[in-house]
């Protein structure tokens, strides 16, 4: 892990954010840059993230895993925290813009310095364009969502209101001519009206991880991976799973094993079918 403060020049950039038309004068780095032969996606959305955004971050991230893309987000509350977390956890490197300095003391919000140290010792990197020791306020965040949007090939939003910060990102992603994707959300929701209106107007809707790839250009492995090297690359939650399930059980038995709320525990299974580690056959969860 690598947590020294560096400055960078606009040489030093990575060369997406060098494109846009208003680039920072500088950037600030922790940790270690990541390549920038893989692909970039800003993932934003909603801070009062509902359920369904939450299953629809970890699905969409965890279909991504081994695949060569960064997971760039702003570190808030809600949906950029969800999309660090479930990045981390399909084992691809994240990147955090905060709408902060990188002193520890200002680091904002201070509720997620605890994940900015995992993303770092991850291998991952926080980057900002502010002084060290800048406070967050209500002038850095549209600042900094240009960095997101500069350093990626594609931005990601999951949920957002009518007014929506997230929606300022989605503005510069069409104004620097890169892909937009948005999840199409709930007909009822107010976290999804700002999300819609970009659908209207032409982004790209995504509604599988296949379809997350097409966008960034990455062409779908041949054929899944075998059970054994599926195996080798388990998150704690789905080893916990093999654990429970060394003889077939039933599904309310294995949540209830599981310990985790139901909405999670529902999603983790569903990622474990769809990637063939099991199967389940009236009520009853196997190893496949």
């Amino acid at each position: 892990m690598t947590d020294d403060l560096k400055l960078l020049s606009p040489a030093d950039f990575p060369p997406l954010l060098r494109e846009i038309s208003d680039p920072p004068k500088q950037l600030y780095l922790r940790g270690e840059m990541p390549s920038f032969e893989k692909r970039w996606l800003a993932v934003v959305g909603s801070r009062a993230m509902t359920s369904y955004g939450k299953q629809a971050v970890r699905h969409l991230i965890e279909g991504l895993r081994g695949y060569p893309i960064i997971i760039v987000s702003g570190l808030a509350y809600g949906v950029d925290a969800e999309s660090h977390k479930a990045a981390l956890e399909a084992g691809l490197t994240t990147v955090g813009v905060p709408g902060s300095g990188l002193n520890w003391d200002v680091l904002y919000p201070k509720a997620n310095v605890g994940l900015a140290r995992e993303i770092l010792k991850a291998g991952g990197a926080l980057i900002s364009e502010f002084k060290p020791e800048q406070k967050a306020t209500d002038y850095t965040f549209p600042q900094r969502n240009r960095i997101m949007a500069g350093l990626s090939h594609a931005t990601l939003i999951i949920e957002a209101k009518e007014k929506s910060g997230s929606l300022i990102t989605a503005k510069l992603v069409t104004e620097y001519n890169r892909e937009l994707l948005v999840v199409p959300g709930s007909i009822f929701s107010a976290e999804s009206k700002g999300t819609h209106q970009f659908l209207r107007l032409g982004a790209t809707a995504i509604t599988s991880p296949e379809d997350v790839l097409v966008a960034l250009g990455i062409a779908k492995r041949e054929g899944p991976l075998s059970l054994s090297e599926l195996r080798d690359d388990l998150s704690e939650a789905e080893l916990r799973v093999f654990e429970i399930i060394h003889s077939p059980v039933s599904r309310d038995e294995l949540i209830a094993s599981l310990e985790l709320p139901i909405t999670d525990a529902n999603v983790l299974l569903s990622t474990m079918e769809i990637k063939g580690l099991i199967v389940e056959e009236l009520g009853v969860v196997r190893v496949r």
